[in-house]
């Protein structure tokens, strides 16, 4: 099939163009799509939601360790929980967008240094205590302060003050200018619970979300109910939604396949083509800003010498993994972390290819050409995590650079290996912004920062792209900053993924936001059954 219909077919699947217009332009390529195709079929289907029905979710990313701390989430399964049971002040809308959610609305002083947020008014939590801007005071400051340990204390570094002003109006107070502040109160880690909820009662699940928590036993599953007094009023279409890890993708296909659940996450990427062709499955795909990365820390031997971190990019073959480990649901990774989708993506950075020998002359720079280099992956990790690590395994041969790859269980993966481990398998799923990308995973001091970078350059024009306003200069400071961590960082990133999840056609859906895996995380309130 031409890819430019496969293009214009996931275009209509997305929402992002009308039947008309697929056909206008499928006319135009000289190629007849007809009006009864399962493709319209669904775009169809999609567009009546209606209440009602147990959705099963099949979810990967689930662990014994998870909770229901905002602080902590780490992986897809708690971060669809959470974000069933509450909300957070900014939602991402499918264009990517920052659009209002428990804010009603904000502005900025002309610096963008200091932003006022006004609250929902009439909003209630499950407990059925009103929302006010005590409780986001206290949601925000949880995440703050010297003995936090959450993911997101380094996304709210810069604010120097948050306070109150009358029950609905929230008013933060930067060290600087910050010209995408209001995504930053997206994040997943910031939603919005009761003030001085803590300790035990995290996992009572009290938000203001579309659906209560009804019972859950982390790493299996957890059961949630329709909030009644919901207050968004087209949105939590189902009566509950009962999310089951599987963290096994040949187990998760085949609870959707025999119907043992309704939607799927992450596809086995090596069999989503076939899956689609199954009667009654559809897959929803979406590109966004997921990517798989190798992180070395930088900080530990043999790691901190730049020749070794310089090889191993080049050892490499992006281009066959992203043909056989995505099977061509992707594109090439450049060792930064921005996507092509991005605002200030730096489409003119030449593109790293696989190069043996730049390897080998680096390798043997560094004086570590017989050394043997651990990669360690778990099976789990992600769809095709272990059969990227022995490609790379392979890659790396050729250039006469020897890496033993090292296969860990993926429960306790985030707690026991990553960030702990000199080099191995990790993946994000992107953030919205260049802001937040590199403030969650290379600011100096960050508490996910993979690869330990430590850049005195890089992180002065942090500081300063978040508060400049000029959109030109602004991207020029974004280019330079993926150049630092391109030739100087230590991380490989050798390709971007698109998201590709699937759900039975009795599920509806649409405009597919590419935030996260099944539509941003956001499925469970977002989908709805047609029959």
């Amino acid at each position: 099939m031409s890819p430019k219909i496969t293009h214009l077919e996931e275009l209509l699947r997305q929402g992002k163009i009308s039947r008309r217009e697929f056909l206008t332009r499928a006319s135009a390529l000289g190629i007849t799509v007809a009006l009864s195709s399962p493709l319209f079929a669904a775009s169809a289907r999609a567009s009546t939601p209606k209440k009602g029905g147990r959705l099963k979710l099949g979810l990967s990313g689930g662990a014994v360790s998870d909770n229901l701390d905002p602080g902590t989430i780490a992986d897809i399964a708690p971060r669809h929980v959470n974000w069933q049971i509450r909300n957070n002040l900014v939602e991402i809308d499918d264009k990517g967008n920052a659009i209002p959610e428990l804010a009603e609305s904000w502005e900025a002083t002309p610096d963008a240094a200091r932003w006022v947020f006004k609250i929902r008014k009439d909003v209630e939590f499950h407990n059925g205590k009103t929302l006010d801007a005590e409780d986001v005071l206290s949601s925000i400051n949880h995440h703050r302060g010297e003995e936090s340990k959450s993911a997101a204390k380094s996304l709210l570094k810069s604010v120097e003050d948050i306070k109150t002003d009358g029950k609905h109006t929230v008013i933060f107070t930067l060290e600087g200018g910050n010209a995408d502040f209001p995504y930053i109160l997206s994040d997943v880690h910031l939603s919005v619970v009761p003030a001085g909820t803590s300790g035990v009662y995290w996992d009572k699940g009290i938000g203001t979300g579309g659906y209560k928590l009804v019972s859950w036993e982390p790493g299996v599953r957890w059961i949630v109910r329709r909030n009644p007094n919901y207050w968004k009023k087209d949105r939590a279409h189902f009566d509950e939604i009962e999310n089951i890890v599987i963290n096994d993708v040949v187990a998760r296909t085949n609870a959707l396949k025999t119907g043992q659940v309704d939607v799927m996450s992450s596809c086995d990427l090596k069999t989503a083509h076939l899956l689609e062709k199954l009667p009654g499955i559809q897959l929803a795909r979406v590109t966004g800003r997921k990517h798989y990365t190798f992180p070395m820390l930088m900080d530990v031997p043999p790691y901190d010498n730049s020749d070794v971190r310089t090889a191993m990019k080049y050892a490499v073959d992006r281009a066959h993994l992203v043909k056989t480990v995505l099977h061509g649901y992707g594109s090439l990774g450049n060792d930064h972390p921005i996507a092509p989708v991005m605002r200030y993506y730096a489409s003119e950075l030449p593109q790293r290819e696989y190069d043996p020998d730049k390897a080998k002359f680096h390798m043997k720079k560094s004086g570590m050409e017989n050394q043997t280099f651990k990669l360690h992956t778990a099976k789990d990790l992600y769809s095709g995590a272990v059969d990227a690590a022995v490609l790379y395994k392979e890659h790396a041969a050729k250039a006469g650079i020897r890496i033993e790859v090292v296969i860990k269980p993926k429960d306790g993966w985030w707690k026991q290996v990553w960030l702990k481990t000199p080099w191995c398998a990790s993946y994000w799923s992107g953030r919205p912004t260049e802001d937040m990308m590199f403030t969650n995973a290379y600011a100096e001091g960050a508490k996910w920062n993979e690869s330990h970078l430590k850049h005195d350059r890089f992180n002065q024009l942090l500081k300063a792209a978040r508060a400049e306003l000029d959109d030109a200069k602004r991207r020029e400071m974004y280019v330079e900053m993926q150049k630092i961590v391109r030739d100087e960082g230590g991380t490989v990133i050798p390709m971007f993924t698109d998201f590709v999840d699937a759900a039975s056609k009795k599920v509806g859906f649409a405009n597919l936001s590419g935030h996260y895996e099944l539509d941003g995380s956001r499925c469970g309130e977002r989908w709805w059954f047609t029959s």
